[in-house]
């Protein structure tokens, strides 16, 4: 926690935490905080304006970041052709012998696809996948008579976002490693597609606030006029 504590301290000395600034600005101070021995994932965290008790106001997405997330993606494909599956690069693939082992506790995987036909019966571990995101879905493209397409989309950067109960959602924008220009267009392509995922009868004010931050960091606001206008 001391070492939290100082990080932090370090952090607001490095900027006038309290400012807002825009995408380039606020990506160059986050480069200036203290880092940590680890490479630390960056993120858009986003507060909406949308009631979350409303289905007609959910938002949800998915962004295909141009310079990737960074991070090695472990996918499991829902299929009758493993074989098929595996060799698009899938890291876990088949149907009935994968439900069994998710039934039985396993879940050593960050992102599930799905042919259309398997969903009959991926829709048995609904309840297990759900909640904890995993479950694939047409609407982020892992439900996809096109395995191999769908599968190298999310190893080669697509990330979803999904709002929680508190109207929130984040966007991995990729690694502290990365330069400057590959997170500033990550954020910008994250930004845009944001945009247009304002729900369609929604007539209040979309965005409240978006910040980026560092896993170990504190957030740099971003400008209104980013997203003022959605």
């Amino acid at each position: 926690m001391k070492k939290a504590g100082k990080r932090h301290s370090k952090a607001q000395e490095v900027a006038d935490l309290t400012g807002e600034y825009s995408l380039p600005e606020a990506v160059e101070l986050l480069g200036k905080m203290p880092k940590t021995k680890f490479d630390e994932t960056v993120v858009l965290a986003v507060h909406l304006g949308v009631d979350p008790k409303q289905s007609d106001q959910m938002v949800r997405g998915t962004v295909v970041l141009p310079h990737g997330s960074g991070r090695r993606v472990k996918v499991l494909a829902f299929t009758d052709d493993p074989q098929s599956a595996l060799g698009a690069g899938a890291d876990e693939a088949g149907l009935h012998d994968i439900l069994q082992k998710i039934n039985d506790g396993w879940l050593d995987f960050d992102v599930a696809v799905a042919t259309t036909s398997a969903m009959k019966e991926v829709r048995s571990v609904a309840r297990i996948l759900g909640p904890r995101g995993l479950m694939p879905n047409p609407k982020t493209g892992t439900v996809s008579d096109d395995l191999s397409s769908a599968i190298q989309a999310v190893k080669a950067g697509r990330v979803e976002f999904k709002m929680d109960k508190a109207a929130n959602l984040a966007i991995v924008l990729g690694k502290r490693s990365f330069d400057s220009q590959k997170l500033i267009e990550n954020g910008e392509a994250s930004i845009d597609v944001l945009s247009k995922a304002r729900p369609e009868d929604f007539r209040g004010k979309f965005v409240t606030s978006m910040t980026i931050a560092g896993t170990m960091t504190p957030g740099v606001k971003l400008s209104s006029k980013i997203f003022g206008k959605f």
